[in-house]
């Protein structure tokens, strides 16, 4: 995995690496220590309970009975100004727009806490690819010509071979279809290791999963999904949050939440002439 720095994040160079190199990337310096530890904080304080909270590609977690080893946060833009930071990073907005389009908007925002012990997930891809196991459920001639997906991982405990961290088969990306057991998945994948406060950013039909944890101490990243402007988010984000905070939103933040973006609509109740959000 090619690794930049705040300073050398090049958005051609890395978009091409997204789309033609090994499909994923490391970037280092782009938060500060305490913004690390807050966002861990808080992620600790709403995972201490092992509730099942909704999460996708458990695979050996389910099998072995280990689910409650690895715990989900959603929502996170309502439990710290700290994930607005994040999800909004200058560095990261550039490299999306060049690979998204300049109103690209945010699918999810999520935290990922995997225990001791934790099996880690089955390969796969991210939405909107995720269900490619069904081909007939896309359009006929349906093909990679252009993203529909960018994944931001920010590593918030050291991501190491011993501890899980990320696994993915370089080059997958161009293969456009699910990863199947011919594929040896285990035998051909990197890992996406890093110390606290690296990015990962990835195309997200890269085949890749979390990786066993196998070390003594946790492994949690905020997980981030960015997607075309008229891709249907996974998440409901503004649903989701008060209206105090959509009224106080960064200009930002606002196009993450999709609110710039006017479809759909009730055509028939528009007024003519009204073309504002359609600029």
């Amino acid at each position: 995995m090619k690794s930049f720095t705040a300073k050398t994040a090049n958005p051609d160079v890395i978009v091409d690496e997204l789309l033609n190199g090994g499909g994923a990337v490391k970037i280092s310096g782009l938060f500060t220590p305490e913004q690390i530890a807050e966002a861990r904080a808080i992620v600790m304080v709403h995972s201490e309970q092992n509730a099942e909270k909704v999460t996708h590609f458990q695979g050996a977690a389910e099998q072995e009975g280990k689910i409650s080893l690895q715990r989900r946060v959603w929502n996170l833009l309502a439990k710290g100004e700290v994930f607005s930071q994040m999800a909004a990073h200058p560095v990261l907005m550039d490299i999306l727009r060049k690979f998204l389009g300049t109103e690209f908007i945010m699918g999810s925002i999520a935290a990922n806490r995997i225990l001791p012990g934790g099996p880690g997930q089955e390969p796969h891809v991210d939405y909107p690819y995720w269900d490619f196991h069904k081909p007939e459920t896309h359009p006929v001639g349906f093909n990679g010509s252009f993203p529909m997906n960018a994944q931001v991982s920010i590593i918030l405990d050291p991501f190491t071979a011993e501890s899980g961290a990320t696994g993915y088969y370089p080059g997958s990306q161009k293969m456009l279809r699910y990863p199947t057991p011919e594929d040896k998945f285990y035998d051909n994948c990197a890992q996406m290791t890093g110390e606290p406060g690296d990015v990962a950013l990835f195309y997200g039909v890269t085949w890749h999963c979390a990786m066993p944890n196998n070390s003594d101490h946790d492994r949690s990243a905020i997980l981030i999904q960015y997607l075309p402007k008229w891709v249907k988010p996974m998440e409901d984000i503004p649903g989701a949050l008060p209206q105090s905070f959509v009224d106080g939103a960064s200009d930002d933040i606002r196009q993450l939440m999709g609110l710039n973006y006017p479809y759909p609509e009730v055509l028939d109740a528009a007024k003519a002439g009204n073309t504002e959000g359609r600029k």
